[in-house]
């Protein structure tokens, strides 16, 4: 009982998952925050891992919109359904994302051209927050 066999973790620890997305990126992103001027390990950690599962949880939702609709390819279409299927996501991310460009089939491209030009991408969010609130 004393003695182990081989190939477990003699402490008793499982090692830690092994992330596919970089660290040091993400603590970047975390650090655009002006109040944070440190990061914790534990933290950065916890943050990639959430951000890694998140990312894999909206691809799958994606890529299973895509194969709805018959197609290999995910596009921006197939997250914009991801993401309003699932409210949580749709909540914050909706905003985010581009909206997707007008399809326009006439032969005419002159015609079609807008008279303003378009409005910055995440421009919504950004109007969002600088509204008064009462």
């Amino acid at each position: 009982m004393a003695q182990q066999e081989e190939g477990e973790n003699p402490g008793g620890i499982d090692e830690p998952h092994k992330l596919k997305i970089p660290t040091r990126r993400v603590k970047n992103i975390m650090k655009l925050d002006k109040d944070i001027s440190k990061v914790n390990a534990e933290a950065l950690f916890l943050v990639a891992s959430s951000s890694q599962l998140f990312l894999q949880f909206l691809a799958e939702k994606s890529a299973h919109a895509a194969v709805e609709k018959k197609r290999k390819t995910i596009t921006l279409q197939h997250i914009r359904v991801a993401a309003k299927r699932h409210r949580p996501t749709a909540d914050f991310l909706l905003d985010s994302l581009p909206v997707p460009a007008e399809q326009n089939h006439s032969g005419d491209r002159a015609k079609s051209r807008p008279d303003k030009k378009p409005v910055p991408f995440a421009t919504r969010s950004i109007d969002a927050f600088f509204q008064k609130t009462t």
